[in-house]
């Protein structure tokens, strides 16, 4: 069973930085996309960065580029965001979420760069982390 489960959410001052981790276990797939996602209360979840388990590259939202940094630790299972110079607008449920690309000999086709934060995309989600920043 694909299990994604979040941790690292705090309440943080405006300014701050968090470091989320998201730890995988029960993958049988042989190439994977992990992506971080976030919902604002009242808002759309939105993608915010995403890692290819395959050559671990990384693309993020334009918006958080320079702040949040994606990262994994394959020895580990887990995932990474490291957030900076935290904002009010950053406060929200963060999610992680596993898009597999390859098992068993199939390959599935890669996605094009405007879909790999689309949340749409993703198969398997966590529960998510609350991420408060204050003023």
């Amino acid at each position: 069973e694909v299990q994604l489960v979040e941790s690292g959410g705090d309440l943080v001052q405006a300014g701050g930085s968090l470091r989320l981790s998201c730890a995988a276990s029960g993958f049988t797939f042989d190439a994977y996309r992990i992506g971080w996602f976030r919902q604002a209360p009242g808002k759309e979840r939105e993608g915010v960065a995403c890692i290819s388990s395959s050559d671990g590259t990384t693309d993020y939202a334009d918006s958080l580029k320079g702040r949040f940094t994606i990262s994994a630790d394959n020895a580990k299972n887990t995932v990474y965001l490291q957030m900076n110079s935290l904002k009010p607008e950053d406060t929200a449920v963060y999610y992680c979420a596993v898009r597999p690309t390859g098992w068993g000999g199939i390959t599935r086709v890669p996605l094009p760069l405007r879909d790999r934060l689309k949340s749409s995309e993703y198969d398997y989600w966590g529960q998510g982390t609350q991420v408060t920043v204050s003023s």
